[in-house]
């Protein structure tokens, strides 16, 4: 089941399966992924919670969500996105230190950083948190303009 709400980074698709939230994905929408997201539902209970904690999120009354997540990947991206939730609202790591964090070296980065890139649910797993070691915004899949405003929100309370 999926459902779709505005925010302040564009629409965003939130998707549902099987009692988790498996993926949060931005506008334009893709269609023909894969990915398993059955019919659309509003009315969804796990779907409507999502959207009021995210909605909370970037009213800045929310700094930790609290719902059931199932991504879909592979080991190592399951590991690298528990991390990733490991990062306090407000705060940023380098991809280096994400590895440092998963008892591997910074040289590791490069994998963290493809992980950090597939992460299907942006924003509750905060991939938007993990920046460059010189302190740069790098790569992000919802582009640098949304990364750098779901920043700015979290640090400075701007938008």
């Amino acid at each position: 089941m999926w459902t779709i709400i505005d925010s302040p980074v564009g629409e965003l698709r939130l998707v549902e399966h099987r009692g988790a939230l498996t993926a949060i994905e931005f506008a334009p929408f893709a269609e023909a992924d894969g990915r398993v997201r059955g019919d659309r539902d509003d009315r969804h209970p796990l779907l409507g919670e999502a959207a009021r904690q995210l909605t909370a999120y970037f009213q800045r009354d929310l700094k930790e969500f609290d719902l059931p997540l199932a991504p879909v990947g592979s080991d190592f991206q399951q590991r690298v996105w528990r991390a990733l939730q490991g990062i306090g609202y407000g705060e940023t790591a380098s991809y280096g230190q994400v590895a440092t964090r998963l008892g591997m070296t910074p040289a590791a980065s490069r994998a963290v950083g493809l992980a950090n890139g597939r992460n299907p649910i942006p924003i509750v797993v905060p991939c938007h948190r993990v920046i460059g070691a010189d302190g740069t915004l790098t790569g992000y899949a919802g582009g640098l303009p949304r990364k750098q405003l779901l920043l700015g929100l979290e640090q400075e309370g701007l938008f």
